[in-house]
């Protein structure tokens, strides 16, 4: 059922459906994947391609949902009752340049997902996440480092946080060398309106992805 809906979402956006399409490894160890690596699909997704609201889409592929982290002053605490749950993930092409456009297109995600009765996307409940990738260059037709923020449960909070990356990397910048913007993954804190760092970004051969044997 879960690669239906996905294929519902592929066709919907004009995207294409793989003839062939397998699971892999995804290895790294985290507190809320301890089994040290997840299910989910590298070379071989099963849409891709596609546009939604004129934004290029490159893949949508699904991979297994991961236990949720809280935290609290002193210790964390680690729920894995949607551990193993089937997910989709949708990934843009970096064609996006604003925090309203992001927004924008969030939000038409949302609305696409609940017409076509594959999720009620309700943010608020975890059925739907948004994370930001953001890169800021000089060069229009270069990319700068990346930096990721996860797990974030609003639109506006989406938008707020890609406005504040947008401010704290062009200040990294604007201070010259020895301020470089370092390629990680990063938390938003809704009550402190800010950006903090998680854990240093890993690439995808950093991941050691191979086919699931399963």
């Amino acid at each position: 059922k879960a690669v239906e809906n996905v294929i519902k979402v592929g066709l919907a956006v004009g995207a294409n459906i793989a003839n062939f399409t397998e699971f892999d490894r995804k290895n790294y160890f985290y507190p809320d994947i301890p089994k040290a690596y997840q299910i989910s699909q590298y070379k071989f997704p099963i849409v891709s391609g596609g546009k939604l609201k004129g934004i290029d889409i490159t893949r949508v592929h699904l991979e297994e949902d991961t236990a949720t982290s809280k935290h609290d002053k002193g210790f964390s605490l680690v729920d894995f009752n949607r551990a193993g749950v089937p997910l989709m993930e949708l990934v843009t092409e970096p064609v996006i340049h604003s925090s309203k456009e992001a927004g924008d297109f969030g939000r038409e995600l949302q609305i696409l997902l609940r017409y076509l009765g594959v999720s009620e996307a309700n943010m608020d409940k975890g059925q739907m996440r948004v994370e930001l990738n953001i890169s800021i260059s000089e060069d229009p037709n270069v990319l700068g480092t990346k930096v990721e923020v996860k797990n974030i449960n609003s639109f506006r909070a989406m938008e707020r946080a890609a406005e504040y990356e947008i401010i704290r990397m062009t200040e990294l910048l604007d201070a010259g060398k020895g301020n470089e913007i370092v390629q990680e993954t990063r938390g938003w804190d809704e009550n402190k309106q800010s950006t903090f760092s998680q854990r240093s970004k890993e690439n995808a051969n950093d991941y050691r992805y191979f086919p699931d044997p399963d």
